[in-house]
């Protein structure tokens, strides 16, 4: 009987880690519908006064200012917010865009750790990404993925 306590322990490991990974990531097909609701609800009350309701961003999002700012850019498919790896997103908007600028870098982008949980943060960010067409998913997880190997 022992040598199966050793597979009943492995069968039972592999049951526990698929169960935390469909509870973490919202099931195989990316999150849930109220993981979802949950961000866009964020999104509009955070986030959407500079980026859009629609993710639209600001006009002429890149030509700066008379200040030197540059205008909020969109997080839809025609700005470059899916062009970063997830961890840079989420650092850029719990810290802020200053904290990986270069010195002297003028922006109005402030963080938001001081506001919203590491968790409020990345389902933010899963409502952003499920707005993509399924190509610039593709490519943002793909540089995610690299940004990974890289570290």
């Amino acid at each position: 009987m022992k040598p199966l306590v050793p597979i009943a322990a492995s069968v039972v490991a592999a049951t526990l880690v698929g169960a935390f990974a469909v509870v973490r990531l919202g099931g195989t097909d990316g999150p849930s519908p109220e993981r979802l609701a949950m961000g866009r609800q964020l999104y509009d009350a955070n986030c959407a006064a500079c980026h859009g309701v629609d993710l639209e961003g600001e006009p002429d999002w890149q030509g700066r200012r008379a200040d030197g700012t540059l205008p909020a850019p969109p997080h839809d498919e025609t700005g470059h917010t899916w062009h970063h790896p997830d961890h840079l997103l989420f650092d850029i908007t719990k810290q802020g865009t200053a904290a990986f600028a270069p010195a002297g870098y003028k922006t109005t982008m402030l963080g938001f750790g001081d506001r919203l949980s590491d968790e409020q943060i990345r389902t933010v960010l899963d409502y952003i990404k499920s707005r993509w067409p399924e190509k610039i998913r593709a490519a943002q997880a793909d540089i995610s993925k690299r940004s990974q190997a890289a570290d």
